[in-house]
């Protein structure tokens, strides 16, 4: 047999296996829960990417950024353009801006609030929740406040909730947990963060 025939073959058994694997699955009929997380970079950029690929189908969308504040980024400035993302910057910054842990729960609170009822009301087919895990990680919020809002959200209605150290309980709800792992970083070799790649 020649490289190309056998190769063929082995291709043909795996796309073979592949959709026996496939025609096996369900649609769950709900939206679901992506934990986007780690020490990593890329865990906002990947839940934008989902932003894009659900704006694509014509699905609702809704953004509430917990920490981020007043920083200008590249991609609020796109969606604002685009005009198609309801978007909530609810945040007052970095954790070390305010420096005010009470005004930093209040904060957290209000997006979480927002987010909630954006997540019920049954508009939304997806709401992303950036940075929620650092709200989380700093007990801004209770995890189990965080997982109530989850499971009232709307049957059709996909929630991504970014932001390193996710909390175990909320990764062993969710229906994906994606752990963005850092292997370099330009940061650690005394370069700034660069307009249009970072922010």
């Amino acid at each position: 047999m020649s490289d190309a025939q056998d190769h063929k073959q082995k291709m043909q058994q795996q796309q073979a296996e592949q959709r026996a694997k496939v025609s096996e699955l369900r649609d769950p009929e709900k939206g679901l829960v992506l934990v986007h997380t780690g020490n990593g970079k890329g865990k906002s950029s990947s839940a934008f990417g989902v932003v894009i690929r659900a704006l694509g189908w014509k699905q609702k969308v809704g953004v509430v950024q917990f920490i981020k504040g007043k920083w200008i980024t590249g991609e609020r400035q796109f969606f604002d353009r685009l005009g198609e993302v309801t978007w909530h910057t609810m945040g007052e910054g970095f954790t070390w801006d305010t420096q005010d842990r009470d005004r930093d729960i209040a904060a957290a609170e209000a997006a979480f609030a927002k987010a909630r009822d954006m997540m019920a009301s049954g508009d939304y087919d997806l709401v992303v929740m950036d940075e929620i895990n650092i709200a989380l990680r700093y007990d801004y919020l209770k995890v189990e406040d965080v997982i109530t809002g989850l499971e009232g959200r709307a049957k059709g209605t996909t929630a991504v909730l970014t932001g390193r150290d996710a909390k175990p309980e909320l990764c062993d709800y969710a229906d994906l947990v994606t752990e963005m792992t850092e292997v370099k970083h330009p940061f650690h070799s005394g370069i700034k963060a660069q307009r249009g790649v970072d922010f």
